[in-house]
């Protein structure tokens, strides 16, 4: 039967190391394994994080504290102008004068069935090109002292 191996066999007698993995940082941190470290004597560090896990500032901070939603509501916008209820009512009257449906309303000014929708309840915020739109097709107007 021929051998597997050409040529003569020999051992390798070099050491072989093994090597522990090392631990990771999660175990380090757990309290059994500082406390374990602590009492085998090696030496442990320990850093004190800044604020670490909160958003609060202690007392002894130079630095005044600001109220994040009193900031926001500050610089925010107020709440949108919606369409007056003025404009509202012409869009309404003038439309149904022209016996149109909302839907043939929107067509005629390239605008979504929804939009026209959202004008006549009030709950669309002013538009001027809209608004210009449904005064040519309409034949009313619907801008000036009405919506600011």
């Amino acid at each position: 039967m021929p051998s597997r191996y050409p040529g003569a066999v020999t051992q390798d007698w070099e050491p072989v190391v093994l090597h522990k993995t090392k631990p990771k940082s999660q175990d380090l941190r757990d309290p059994k394994a500082v406390n374990a470290a602590l009492r085998s004597g090696l030496a442990v560090q320990t850093v004190k994080k800044f604020d670490a896990g909160s958003n609060k500032k202690g007392k002894s901070t130079a630095v005044p504290v600001i109220n994040t939603k009193k900031l926001e509501e500050e610089t925010e916008p107020a709440a949108m102008d919606r369409v007056k209820a003025e404009v509202r009512l012409a869009i309404q009257k003038a439309r149904l004068e022209k016996k149109m449906s909302q839907a043939d309303l929107a067509k005629q000014i390239n605008e979504r069935t929804q939009v026209v929708q959202e004008y006549e309840n009030g709950k669309a915020v002013p538009n001027q090109a809209v608004l210009a739109k449904m005064e040519k097709v309409l034949g009313v107007k619907l801008r000036g002292k009405h919506v600011k």
